[in-house]
């Protein structure tokens, strides 16, 4: 038992080490057969809403190269990357000039770099919505029949519009399928991302015979992802060695 909560609790010591397999011994390459040039073609799915609020936890996600970090798991074990692929929402310029514009520039140096870029307006909650969540807060007050007239005609006020991803993890489900099962695109589907939504999926992928690997930052990493499928953990230090390249930058 204690060597089974030992091995749960894994976290490597070495990014050339990182990846594991559930339920097997760590032993070399962490349980994965050692890289022999398979030249298996891998397509890679990141999630980036899920990539960039994890990452930001340690370092400026624009900060990393995310094609670095591509690289890097694509070598450690010999597949051939055949596509990145990046899922993101995309601000309204009401959102701010600053922060769309740089969002619309990140996002276009991806295409440069041979990234398919995919992307979905980050949308609005509708006013149902907004009144929904309001009055669910409002009824854990438990307020006053004097004080609760007079907080709602404030609090159910509808100009403090929240906005929300919509769509982007069931696009990701919807093409991971779709290229690796449907048009066979590949023989491995690699996952950016700690969320758990995409589990159903990359199950039906593992049931089709084909190869699944995820990856994502220690904080955020759902534990079903890495009990159900080979992972790759994120570390700091991986992080540090996928920093974009600057003139005159030195990174050791």
């Amino acid at each position: 038992m204690q060597e089974e909560i030992e091995q749960k609790a894994f976290i490597p010591d070495s990014t050339n080490d990182s990846i594991q397999v559930p339920g097997m011994v760590r032993k070399n390459n962490a349980g994965l057969p050692t890289p022999s040039n398979s030249n298996k073609k891998a397509v890679f799915f990141i999630d980036a809403n899920n990539w960039y609020h994890n990452v930001k936890r340690y370092y400026n996600p624009s900060e990393i190269d995310i094609t670095k970090l591509v690289i890097l798991l694509a070598e450690s074990q010999g597949f051939e990357v055949d596509e990145i692929r990046f899922y993101a929402s995309v601000p309204s310029i009401g959102d701010g000039k600053t922060v769309y514009y740089n969002h619309l520039a990140y996002l276009e140096s991806l295409r440069k770099k041979g990234v398919k870029v995919i992307t979905r307006k980050l949308q609005k909650l509708s006013n149902k919505e907004i009144l929904k969540k309001k009055k669910e807060s409002l009824d854990n007050l438990d307020l006053c029949s004097d004080c609760k007239p007079i907080v709602d005609a404030h609090f159910l006020d509808l100009a403090d519009v929240k906005r929300k991803e919509k769509g982007i993890d069931v696009w990701i489900a919807v093409d991971m399928l779709k290229l690796s099962v449907l048009e066979n695109e590949c023989d491995v589907c690699v996952l950016i991302s700690g969320d758990a939504d995409l589990v159903p999926s990359l199950e039906i992928i593992k049931s089709k015979g084909k190869e699944v690997l995820t990856a994502m930052t220690p904080l955020g990493y759902a534990g079903e992802l890495r009990r159900k499928f080979p992972y790759f953990i994120v570390k700091p230090t991986t992080l540090l060695r996928c920093f974009r390249d600057y003139k005159g930058r030195m990174i050791r």
